[in-house]
C-alpha cells in the first residue's frame, strides 16, 4: 500500500502532494512497509492542516500585488483589502495584515496609509476598494483627528505602542567608512532595568520627530507664528510648533487635508483645483504637506482644523541588532539614513535622519518592542542556519550571532553580506572576524558591488556556493533573509530556487514548491519591508 505523508486537507494541490510524498518519503528511507511511528514523525514536520475555508492564497509576499488581487478577486471585501497589503505582518501599522484589512471594512479603521512596506501602490489599491464598496461606517475614507486615531486601538498594560517607553542613546556612531556614499548609525539606546523586554528577531518602534526646519516652513506657509498655543491633556503649555514637531505626520496629504484647502482656499481656481484632488489625487502621489500648502498658497485654514486634519504621527519599524542576553538592558539598532529630492525639494527620511542627524548621546526616544511574527531562531541551538542581509539587513543577524555566542550554541552559521563597497560599506567588519575567528559564525561570504566593474550581489554569491548550501539544507539549516522585498528578498527566493533545482536535480517547479514546504515547516524565514 502506498504511503501518504501528506494530509488531504494540507494547502498542496495534487501535483505538490505528489511531489513531497516521494520527496518526504525518499528523505525517512520509507517504503511500503513503513512502521506508523515513522509516518507520524514524519507528519509531525509539516505544518497543521489547514481548512479550505481558511486558506489564504494572497498571503504570500513573493506574489506582485495584481496577482495577490486576482486570487482574492471573488472574496468579500476584507480579504480583497487583505490582499491589496504588503502581506509581512510586520506590525508597522499596528495590526497584521489581515485585521487591518478588517478593521477597514468594519469602519473601525479610517487611516488607508499605515502599510508602509506596501507603500503608495497598496494605498491606492486600498481606496480604490473601498470607493468600489463603501465600509459599513467611517466610510469617507477620511483620516481621523489624532485624538479620535488614538482612540481606535486599547490601551494595554505596560510599554507598548500605545503607551511608548521613553529611553535614552548612550552611543551613535556611523559605520560607513569616510568617503562612502551612505550613512548607517549603531545606535545604541538604555532601557534600564524597567524599559520594555525584546528577544532577538523583534523590531523596535521608534517615534521621530520631524525636521525642525520642515515645521517652520509649514509655519510660515500657514502664515502663523508658532507659537499659538495647542494645549493637551498631558501638555498645557504646547505650541503649534511643539505640535508639529511630535504629534503628526507631516509626510502624509489626507482627504480632510484636501477639504480644509478647498474650503478655505480664497482663490477660487485653487479651491475647485485643491476639491479635485480629493476625488483623484494621483497628481499628487508622493507629495507632503508642505508641498500643498505651497501648491494652494492662498489657503488660510483655520490652525486647530488644519491640525485636526493632519494624521498622527506614526512610529517606524527597525530590526533590533543586539541580543538582551549580551547587552543586558540595552537595544541596538543598525540605521542608514534616507534622504533624496523629489520635484526640486530635498527630503528626508523622518527616523532616519533623525537617528543619524538631530539627536545624539543622552537625547530621549519614545519607543516599544514590536514582537516578530516566527523570525526568531530555533529552538535547538545545534541547529544551523544561514543567514542573508545585505546593507542593513545584517542588523538581526548580529543579534542572532550575540545570542548564540551567549548560549554557547553549537550549531553551524552562515552569513552572506553584501553592500557597494568593502573598504567603506563592511558593516561590523571586525565584529564578523571576530566571530569568525573564535566559530560563532562558521562562513562569511560577502558581495560588494562596486568593487569590480561588474556589479556583484549576495544572489550571485548564493548561487556560487550552491552545492554547499544545499548540503546544509540536507542537515536541516534554517534560512534567514532580512532587508528590501521588492527587490533583493525576490532575488534571493530566485537564487534559493535555482539552487535546490540545480543540486536538488528537480525541476523549477519542483524547485519552488521545496521552498514552499520549507516555508511550511517554518525553516525558510524572511524579515522584509
Amino acid at each position: 500500500m502506498d504511503i501518504s505523508l501528506i494530509p488531504q486537507s494540507a494547502p498542496f494541490n495534487s501535483e505538490q502532494r505528489a511531489w513531497l510524498n516521494g520527496f518526504l518519503a525518499g528523505w525517512l528511507g520509507l517504503n511500503h512497509s513503513a512502521s506508523p511511528e515513522i509516518t507520524a514523525t514524519a507528519q509531525a514536520l509539516l505544518p497543521a492542516p489547514v481548512a479550505e475555508s481558511e486558506l489564504e492564497p494572497w498571503h504570500d509576499p513573493a506574489l506582485p500585488i495584481v496577482e495577490r488581487l486576482k486570487l482574492a478577486k471573488e472574496k468579500p471585501l476584507p480579504r480583497r483589502l487583505m490582499a491589496a497589503m504588503a502581506q509581512l505582518d510586520c506590525g508597522a501599522c499596528g495590526y497584521v495584515c489581515k485585521t487591518y484589512a478588517e478593521a477597514i471594512a468594519s469602519g473601525s479603521e479610517s487611516r488607508l496609509t499605515l502599510c508602509s512596506p506596501g507603500g503608495l501602490e497598496t494605498t491606492k489599491t486600498l481606496k480604490r476598494l473601498v470607493k468600489e464598496q463603501p465600509r459599513a461606517e467611517n466610510g469617507n475614507g477620511l483620516v481621523k483627528s489624532v485624538a479620535a486615531s488614538k482612540g481606535s486601538h486599547a490601551v494595554t498594560k505596560g510599554w507598548s505602542r500605545e503607551n511608548p517607553f521613553t529611553g535614552k542613546i548612550v552611543r551613535s556612531v556611523n559605520l560607513n567608512g569616510p568617503d562612502s556614499e551612505k550613512e548607517t548609525r549603531h545606535v545604541e539606546i538604555d532601557l534600564g532595568l524597567n524599559g520594555p523586554h525584546y528577544e532577538v528577531g523583534d523590531s523596535l518602534g521608534v517615534y521621530p520627530d520631524n525636521c525642525p526646519e520642515l515645521v517652520d516652513e509649514i509655519v510660515a506657509a500657514l502664515g502663523a507664528i508658532g507659537d499659538e498655543p495647542f494645549a493637551t491633556a498631558t501638555d498645557p503649555a504646547r505650541t503649534l510648533r511643539q505640535a508639529l514637531i511630535a504629534d503628526y505626520c507631516l509626510s502624509e496629504v489626507t482627504g480632510g487635508l484636501l477639504e480644509q484647502l478647498a474650503a478655505s482656499a480664497i482663490d477660487p481656481a485653487q479651491a475647485a483645483a485643491a476639491r479635485a484632488l480629493i476625488d483623484d489625487d494621483s497628481p499628487i502621489i508622493g507629495c507632503d504637506v508642505l508641498d500643498l500648502l505651497r501648491r494652494f498658497p492662498s489657503t488660510r485654514p483655520d490652525l486647530a482644523t488644519f491640525l485636526s486634519a493632519l494624521s498622527p504621527v506614526k512610529p517606524r519599524l527597525y530590526s533590533i541588532s543586539s541580543s538582551p542576553k549580551r547587552h543586558v538592558g540595552q537595544v541596538h539598532l543598525t540605521v542608514r539614513r534616507v534622504a533624496y529630492e523629489f520635484q526640486g525639494r530635498g527630503r528626508k527620511g523622518v527616523a532616519s535622519t533623525m537617528l543619524t542627524d538631530r539627536v545624539g548621546p543622552e537625547s530621549s526616544l519614545r519607543v516599544f518592542v514590536q514582537k516578530s511574527h516566527g523570525f526568531s531562531l530555533p529552538a535547538d541551538p545545534k541547529t544551523p542556519i544561514i543567514m542573508i542581509g545585505p546593507g542593513t539587513g545584517i542588523a538581526p543577524f548580529r543579534a542572532f550571532l550575540h545570542e548564540r555566542d551567549a548560549i554557547g550554541a553549537g550549531g553551524k552559521s552562515w552569513l552572506f553580506f553584501g553592500d557597494q563597497r568593502s573598504f567603506t560599506d563592511f558593516l561590523y567588519k571586525e565584529e564578523l572576524n571576530e566571530l569568525l575567528r573564535r566559530g560563532v559564525l562558521t562562513r562569511l561570504d560577502t558581495a560588494f558591488s562596486r568593487d569590480q566593474e561588474r556589479k556583484l550581489y549576495v544572489q550571485e554569491r548564493i548561487i556560487e556556493q550552491g552545492a554547499d548550501l544545499f548540503a546544509w539544507l540536507n542537515e536541516g539549516a534554517f534560512i534567514y533573509v532580512c532587508g528590501d522585498a521588492k527587490r533583493m528578498a525576490a532575488d534571493v527566493d530566485r537564487a534559493l530556487q535555482t539552487v535546490i533545482a540545480q543540486h536538488g536535480a528537480m525541476s523549477p517547479e519542483e524547485a519552488k514548491t521545496h521552498l514552499t514546504s520549507l516555508t511550511a515547516a517554518g525553516r525558510y524565514r524572511r524579515d522584509v519591508y
